[in-house]
């Protein structure tokens, strides 16, 4: 029954090599079963070199070399009884090594016991993340075992859904859940990370260059209320749209390129690397971002000739810049445009002046005249040419090398999803060229849809039936039947029309019968 399932759902194919059947009952039978064939296997392979012993223990690198040396496709299918010998400690690591190699494994007849134990075994050894799927009771320790539980609602009960990270209603939709939801949520997920670290590191790291002008004296930068707000409101929603509804290709495209699902089962999006190049940018966007201000302001003068540098227009300067260039770079960072999106970002900047106004205004000062004391600060600061000119310098300088970087990326070395991208582009300019031409074609046609003629057509004679190739045998036998079809008045007709042609009295004939 096992091995007929298998073949139904492909798991198991005529195209493979062979198919492991295990059925052995003592602990002798199932180890020189499964000895038997890793030999066939590694006989079958090309690199007997790469090989491995029985006796030895295999990490887990050691056994992806394994699984590269075998050649051909393998299945392994072992019952109840057999795995109970298999998954004892001093066989579970010949047993892993041989299921390693094969394609497909099919376990039949076991306990819901010996389910959690064949996921805790690849837990050990693989060191890779691991799914359980079920659909009732006896599944439910094999789906807390796995790093993800997901439960199928059906007949058997909702034990298994109670107990699952994820459910749904039919088996088919775990391709779905893995090549769409689960690949945009690795996705958006490491995005959200790597801009997390970005953005704190930019703006916690210009404390660190302006301590040694103050002489580390645990003054600020920014102002205190700016330092609560900054996480809290001016950057927390763009990041948060950012992480719900991002993606870099569509379902459909998903679906049709499986191979997009890769860069997760690698650690491709996220890793040390990925950290520590947030780490260096977010530390390079933080010196541009405190000593461009402080070049400038070094010198600069107001519109009446006033000295320009000050602490609070400093502040002012700064806070800005951080926040203008933290939202162009989620811009960028976001690969899916929603209408909630483009809320966030622009109304994330939208508060951050409105507050930033109403912190330096008059009314805040008469209520609050010792917290608020920095009245049309704000104002004046932003109403300098040099200022803006200072923060859009700050911008173009921060922004540009990441531009360029994945400007170059996306030429020189680009990605599968960057390519599905670039041919769905091509598709719709396609289709939409071919939708332009068609509405083109038919603006500039005056053709009817209808074909006339000024002529006599052939309609009498088709009607006539002259041109009706009839049988001497048809024609006797539709003229002994006495109905009175189409075809006996034809032949009617083509009798009197002969008696006509014969003699010359045809059309007095004719009128004397009328």
């Amino acid at each position: 029954t096992a091995v007929n399932i298998g073949y139904s759902c492909k798991m198991l194919t005529d195209d493979m090599t062979e198919v492991f059947v295990v059925t052995g009952h003592t602990v002798l039978e199932v180890r020189e079963e499964l000895r038997k064939a890793r030999e066939k296997m590694m006989d079958a392979s090309r690199s007997v070199g790469n090989g491995f012993s029985s006796k030895e223990k295999l990490s887990s690198s050691k056994l992806t070399s394994v699984l590269e040396a075998i050649a051909g496709e393998y299945a392994l299918v072992i019952n109840g009884h057999s795995l109970a010998h298999a998954l004892e400690a001093d066989m579970e690591v010949e047993f892993l090594e041989t299921a390693c190699a094969c394609k497909a494994v099919i376990c039949c007849r076991v306990t819901p016991l010996q389910k959690a134990q064949v996921v805790e075994l690849v837990k050990k050894y693989k060191k890779g993340v691991t799914l359980a799927i079920g659909d009732g009771a006896n599944d439910v320790n094999m789906i807390k075992t796995a790093h993800i539980g997901v439960g199928i609602s059906g007949q058997e009960g909702i034990q298994a859904v109670l107990a699952s990270d994820y459910s749904f209603s039919q088996f088919k939709f775990l391709q779905r859940l893995l090549l769409v939801h689960g690949r945009w949520s690795y996705l958006r997920m490491c995005k959200f990370l790597c801009y997390f670290f970005y953005k704190n590191f930019a703006f916690t790291m210009v404390h660190f260059w302006f301590g040694f002008f103050c002489g580390f004296s645990a003054q600020t930068v920014y102002d205190q209320y700016f330092i609560t707000l900054y996480n809290i409101v001016y950057t927390s929603l763009p990041v948060l749209a950012m992480g719900v509804f991002d993606q870099d290709v569509p379902e459909q495209r998903s679906m049709e390129y499986p191979k997009l699902y890769e860069p997760g089962q690698l650690n491709l999006l996220f890793n040390k690397r990925e950290f520590f190049i947030c780490i260096a940018q977010g530390i390079y966007t933080s010196v541009l971002m405190f000593f461009i201000p402080y070049g400038v302001f070094a010198d600069a003068t107001r519109d009446d000739g006033a000295q320009l540098a000050d602490y609070q227009s400093f502040a002012v300067t700064v806070a800005t810049s951080l926040v203008i260039v933290v939202s162009v770079q989620i811009g960028l960072d976001t690969g899916f445009w929603t209408a909630i999106n483009h809320f966030f970002i622009w109304g994330s900047l939208a508060a951050y002046f409105a507050i930033l106004f109403t912190m330096h205004s008059d009314g805040l000062f008469r209520m609050f005249p010792n917290q608020f004391r920095f009245v049309g600060n704000a104002q004046n600061t932003l109403a300098q040419p040099t200022v803006w000119l200072t923060i859009a310098l700050t911008t173009v300088v921060c922004i540009m090398p990441v531009v360029a970087f994945r400007f170059l990326k996306l030429d020189l070395k680009p990605e599968l999803s960057d390519t599905v991208r670039y041919t769905q582009l091509v598709r719709k300019k396609q289709k939409t060229q071919h939708r332009c031409v068609r509405r083109t074609g038919r603006v500039g046609s005056r053709r009817s849809g209808y074909a006339f003629s000024h002529q006599e057509g052939f309609g009498e004679l088709i009607m006539s039936g002259k041109n009706m190739r009839l049988s001497s045998l048809a024609l006797s036998s539709f003229a002994s039947r006495p109905s009175t079809s189409w075809i006996e008045t034809l032949w009617k007709k083509k009798g009197s029309e002969g008696s006509g042609a014969g003699s010359p009295s045809g059309t007095a004939d004719k009128t004397l019968k009328v």
